[in-house]
């Protein structure tokens, strides 16, 4: 038996993941003048199995994780992000709760099977399940209304993500599309 089959849905991330020494991920993000900047990026990304968490009658699967990004051409980490991905097999729901260093806190969550190789999750400002915070900056100049993300396992040692964080910069009228992509492979030691 696997010993992490009751992680459903996300016992194959369980371990190491890059994209190489290749700057293959790309990012759509607002530049610094606000404008829209097209960057490409490597990454690093762990997954550690935690103890199981227990909320009274419910049961949570916990994967501990932590990644960081670089921009092409910078040897500093442009993203860092931690958190946890959780599974709960009696509701069918892959959560994905995070923060990020500038001010900012994520929890997203979607219905997945068992053995399914694709899922999504989504996260909308107010809601009061799968929901997004951030500091009152953030929240004003440039404001987080929707978070959405899917993850697909092409294979044991291969997965890509596709995520899109709209974002409403004071002064549009037109929400902005942060949109990053990514193609990791495991590290095997």
């Amino acid at each position: 038996m696997n010993e992490y089959r009751k992680y459903g849905p996300l016992q194959f991330l369980i371990g190491s993941w890059n994209n190489g020494s290749s700057f293959s991920g790309e990012n759509t993000a607002p530049a610094p003048d606000r404008s829209t900047e097209h960057t490409k990026f490597r990454q690093e990304t762990h997954f550690t199995p935690i103890k199981d968490v227990n909320n009274h009658e419910q049961t949570l699967h916990a994967l501990q994780y932590r990644t960081t990004a670089w921009e092409e051409g910078s040897d500093e980490p442009f993203h860092e992000e931690n958190g946890y991905w959780l599974w709960d097999p009696n509701e069918e729901q892959v959560m994905k709760c995070f923060t990020i260093p500038r001010g900012m806190s994520v929890l997203a969550g979607g219905r997945a099977k068992d053995a399914d190789y694709t899922f999504s999750l989504s996260a909308e400002l107010g809601s009061q399940t799968y929901g997004i915070c951030s500091n009152k900056f953030l929240d004003k100049e440039f404001k987080t209304v929707r978070y959405d993300l899917t993850i697909t396992k092409i294979d044991e040692n291969t997965f890509s993500y596709d995520e899109n964080t709209q974002i409403q910069i004071k002064g549009r009228e037109k929400l902005f599309d942060h949109i990053e992509k990514n193609t990791m492979s495991r590290i095997i030691e």
